[in-house]
């Protein structure tokens, strides 16, 4: 039963940590992680979009999959939860977290976890202090690995590209998905991103 409190990002960090320290599973096998999902087929199905826009994605989802695919790693590969945000850790009553989701729980590294708190942090979404407790909880910041940068990208591109399939919801939708497509094609801009 879930307690209705909202999860804490440093509750987040202990889930995980205890996640990524299980041993691999012996009596079945975990699958790959898949960190492009249904990126292409939102793309794709995107028809009504500008095509110059749809260009500018489709190019940038090559070159994406070309540097994630360059990754070099700095921690073996563990059990991950796959989409690891706080909207994903539910606390029931007795304060325990508790995730939920795993739709997409796969075999890959630890870094791809963490880095979605750390994008999240990044464009706004959790204060200094949220993700300060986060990074110590864990016992790491992910984005001192020289990797970081490339899965900010991608989940950016990620975040974006899920939000487009919804910008006929109305105009606040949109406004937003063009924040965040000026983000993608100048990642020097900070702007902030309202999340959905």
């Amino acid at each position: 039963m879930d307690s209705g409190r909202k999860a804490r990002a440093d509750e987040l960090a202990a889930t995980l940590h205890q996640l990524h320290d299980l041993p691999p599973p012996t009596e079945f096998k975990l699958p790959e992680l898949n960190m492009f999902g249904r990126v292409k087929e939102r793309i794709d199905q995107a028809t009504d979009l500008d095509p110059r826009d749809l260009e500018f994605l489709r190019g940038r989802l090559a070159e994406l999959r070309t540097e994630y695919n360059d990754l070099a790693y700095s921690s073996p590969p563990c059990a991950l939860h796959g989409d690891a945000h706080v909207q994903n850790l539910i606390v029931d009553p007795g304060g325990t977290a508790v995730l939920i989701d795993f739709e997409r729980f796969a075999f890959g590294h630890r870094e791809t976890d963490l880095s979605v708190t750390a994008t999240e942090y990044e464009i706004g979404w959790h204060t200094d202090q949220e993700y300060a407790d986060f990074c110590r909880v864990y016992g790491y910041d992910v984005r001192t690995w020289d990797g970081f940068p490339v899965l900010r990208a991608l989940n950016q591109f990620k975040m974006t590209t899920w939000l487009m399939q919804n910008v006929h919801e109305g105009p606040t939708v949109a406004e937003e998905f063009r924040n965040r497509l000026k983000t993608l094609r100048d990642p020097s801009s900070r702007r902030r991103w309202a999340p959905f």
